[in-house]
């Protein structure tokens, strides 16, 4: 038991403090979904640097690990404690994280660095979202959960190009060194405009619950991160962790059913707006994460572009979003309903990939940018949708811990379609260029990079193109499918009319 701070009631807030903190807020958010992106095109650099290529991609796993596993529980803390305090708490993890990690003299050094920026940014993931619901009414979240969402995806395509500027013109440690000065500024505005309740009460905290969440969790990253590139599928590691997340899942629900504050409230799955929206972050994130991640790997080697151009050749999908999003959020605004958005969502969503099954080597950059945009418009018309339908229809105290849950299940969903996917490409590949002679057995053109294809013979260059073109489709036509079946799952999403006012706990 501990005395702790918890918000009773919705406090007031004018025009001019809530723009400073969707602002304070936006920028953490916008630096939390940047690292995420931002090292890849300096990996190569970092490696040159401290060495170990054979840790190479823990750099990477050590965030999206740590990010994922901190969000829930900083969804349910924030709902106890207190939202003000406990982005505090994430704000300077990640910070501590970010200066330690562009001091890093090792790469072991790196690894743990990039684990404790994950352990806050996570939880600005949930915190900024969770925010929004505590100093906006539900009619008007649409607006600014339409803006993250934009803020997130802008992030996903200019956080290789940041990367590669830093590398070029200063050092890979600017890449982190970066955070500081912005992450200050910005939690010192949040600090001064969103104001502390003082009001203590005290709380059983669910730590068994939360244990066997976190295995859970770490089990299905780890597995979905390592198997078929450490590990083969069907290694002992692989399934031992598999087996891991199974028995940690069963135990998180049993704990959950008898804990006196649960992480994640079981009661909360019988409310219809929370499953669905829970199930249909899951789907969209396996096939926003499923199918887009592969698509650089498209530009770049099928059609030769630089990693600096497929970057900007994503613009289009950006565009889409921020467009579709700010349409959302104002027709929620507007009318107080939201039904309707993610069934056109889902649409455009399984529309886009169906048309980004037609293209190859020999594709338009019109047609290629036509067909992301439909992507883009249909992710727009759906994220913010979920976020503030979930947050709508739950009590105020649990609104921290339905926000967490929806980006739990699309972070799960997202890792396991890119695990699959990932499988399912090389594959693919592999049976494209078995008869192409000993230089491309076992898919060897997959390991190809920009540089070494624009070295190889014009046949060459066409056989791999060929290839990878045919290898993508299969991941378009199964991310389409997954969009329907979000589509079926928004028909039975009931609507509960979205508030103007603020709603106190306990109301």
């Amino acid at each position: 038991m501990s005395d702790t701070f918890s918000p009773p009631a919705a406090p007031h807030y004018d025009k001019g403090t809530i723009r400073t903190i969707i602002l304070s807020i936006g920028a953490l958010l916008f630096l939390a979904s940047l690292d995420q992106t931002i090292v890849s095109t300096a990996l190569p650099t970092i490696v040159s640097d401290l060495g170990g290529l054979e840790h190479l991609s823990w750099v990477v796993t050590a965030y999206i690990l740590a990010s994922t596993i901190a969000a829930p529980l900083y969804g349910k803390l924030g709902d106890l404690y207190g939202r003000r305090n406990i982005v505090f708490v994430s704000v300077g993890l990640f910070l501590l994280g970010s200066a330690l990690a562009g001091a890093a003299q090792s790469m072991t050094w790196l690894i743990v660095s990039r684990a404790v920026q994950g352990l806050g940014g996570g939880g600005l993931f949930v915190l900024a979202l969770s925010v929004i619901g505590d100093v906006i009414p539900p009619k008007d979240r649409g607006k600014t959960q339409g803006i993250f969402a934009a803020t997130f995806s802008i992030s996903s395509v200019i956080g290789p190009l940041l990367g590669g500027w830093f590398v070029e013109n200063f050092s890979w440690h600017w890449i982190f060194y970066i955070n500081v000065p912005i992450g200050i500024l910005a939690v010192m505005g949040f600090a001064t405009a969103f104001k502390p309740t003082g009001n203590r009460t005290k709380h059983v905290i669910d730590w068994w619950g939360a244990l066997a969440l976190s295995i859970t969790l770490a089990s299905v990253t780890l597995a979905t991160s390592l198997g078929g590139a450490t590990f083969a599928w069907d290694s002992v590691e692989i399934l031992g962790l598999a087996a891991l997340a199974v028995v940690a899942l069963l135990s998180f629900i049993f704990i959950e059913g008898r804990s006196a504050e649960p992480i994640l409230p079981l009661p909360l799955f019988r409310i219809n707006v929370f499953w669905v929206t829970s199930l249909m972050s899951a789907v969209t994130g396996a096939a926003l994460f499923g199918g887009v991640t592969f698509l650089p790997i498209y530009l770049q080697i099928a059609k030769g572009v630089t990693p600096t151009v497929s970057g900007l050749m994503l613009i289009p999908m950006t565009a889409g979003i921020l467009v579709s999003s700010m349409t959302s959020g104002r027709y929620m605004g507007r009318t107080g309903r939201y039904r309707i958005l993610p069934i056109i969502g889902m649409v455009l969503l399984a529309t886009g990939f169906l048309l980004l099954t037609l293209i190859d080597e020999k594709t338009s950059t019109l047609q290629f940018s036509a067909s992301l945009a439909t992507v883009g418009l249909g992710l727009g018309a759906i994220f913010p949708v979920l976020t503030t339908a979930a947050q709508n229809a739950v009590e105020r105290q649990q609104l921290g811990t339905a926000t967490a849950a929806g980006l739990m299940f699309r972070q799960v969903g997202g890792s396991l379609a890119v695990a699959a996917f990932g499988a399912l490409f090389a594959a693919r590949m592999s049976a494209q260029l078995a008869g192409a002679g000993d230089a491309f057995a076992g898919g060897a053109g997959l390991e190809l990079g920009p540089q070494a294809m624009r070295s190889l013979p014009p046949e060459a260059k066409a056989m791999i193109g060929e290839a990878v073109s045919s290898a993508i489709h299969p991941i378009f036509f199964i991310a389409s499918g997954l969009a329907v079946l979000g589509f079926v799952l928004a028909l039975v999403l009931s609507e509960v009319k979205l508030s103007n006012r603020m709603v106190p706990q306990g109301e």
